[in-house]
């Protein structure tokens, strides 16, 4: 059978390339940049959410759309019946980072006539990227493929717990994924940081990322912090950080104080579940242990934190 994919979360996109279906995609999210030649394809949902936003006015606005009940982006039906795809793969873990299952049940109901079957993934922790991936391939016919990408992921994961076992510290690291308010990481992130060689004193493996005061943080005080904004690049991270190096209470953090601030991709890399979970392992790896690991993700996934003039300007202001 001769499919055509919709795939309406970045992730699933990844997932469907890396198995081999990516000429067999007609149509994608408007946030699917990866792998490059993806952005070709027509994107069938737009955000609600104005992203050009300050971090804390974006929360605002999503706390406000979820509130009331509503979704945080618009799925084209028009569009979906023009592509008349027999496979869409959305989401149902976190109706902040793609269309819902809702959203797409919907638009399939009002126009779509070519009555494609619909895969929604749940990633929680880790072990759901895996069965996630074997979900899309049994979707599209190929389950052995997925037994094949998940052993050669899981064994450069297994080959990289293994170095990190042999190393004599653990750092802590505070993930950070959202810099206003306050939000840690949760989801698989805890788990990429025990590959990685690290303890995570605030994130919890297979639960939602949380909020927290900053006094909190201040309390657990990690070795490390690594600035993971969920759907910010680098340079649009660092932009964001005005809000939290400007509290008094962020140099009293002993990584501020040290130098062990970094800065890293959420969007291409930790807040993406899908097969590049790999790499987002292999960037902590460098970020805690950066004299026994280089996987050559420094200046690309991550780099150091240094205090801009303009925000150090509002504090000594």
């Amino acid at each position: 059978m001769t499919h055509r994919v919709v795939s309406l979360i970045a992730s699933a996109t990844e997932i469907v390339c890396a198995l081999g279906f990516e000429d067999a995609l007609v149509g994608r999210s408007h946030e699917c940049d990866y792998p490059p030649g993806v952005e070709r394809l027509p994107a069938c949902c737009s955000s609600k959410v104005k992203v050009e936003a300050s971090s804390k006015e974006i929360d605002d606005q999503v706390r406000s759309l979820v509130g009331d009940g509503l979704s945080v982006y618009r799925v084209d039906p028009d569009l979906l019946n023009q592509l008349a795809p027999t496979v869409i793969v959305t989401q149902t873990q976190c109706e902040v980072c793609a269309a819902s299952l809702q959203d797409v049940e919907r638009a399939v109901c009002e126009l779509v006539t070519s009555n494609p079957a619909i895969v929604s993934l749940e990633p929680m922790a880790l072990g759901d990227v895996w069965k996630d991936i074997r979900s899309v391939a049994s979707a599209l016919g190929e389950p052995a493929r997925a037994d094949e990408l998940v052993a050669r992921l899981t064994a450069r994961l297994d080959a990289l717990r293994a170095r990190t076992r042999s190393l004599e510290s653990r750092p802590s690291v505070g993930c950070i994924e959202w810099t206003d308010p306050l939000m840690m990481a949760g989801n698989w992130v805890p788990e990429l940081v025990e590959i990685a060689g690290g303890t995570d004193p605030l994130g919890e493996a297979g639960k939602h990322s949380g909020y927290v005061e900053i006094e909190r943080l201040v309390e657990v005080d990690p070795d490390v912090i690594a600035i993971m904004p969920c759907g910010f690049d680098l340079e649009r991270a660092r932009r964001e950080m005005t809000a939290l190096v400007t509290r008094p209470e962020w140099e009293q953090l002993s990584a501020v104080r040290n130098g062990r601030v970094v800065m890293t991709d959420g969007n291409q890399y930790f807040n993406r579940p899908g097969p590049r979970v790999v790499e987002s392992a292999e960037i902590l790896a460098e970020c805690l242990h950066p004299n026994h690991f280089d996987f050559g993700h420094f200046g690309r996934g991550w780099t150091w934190w240094e205090m801009p003039e303009s925000a150090r300007s509002l504090r000594t202001g």
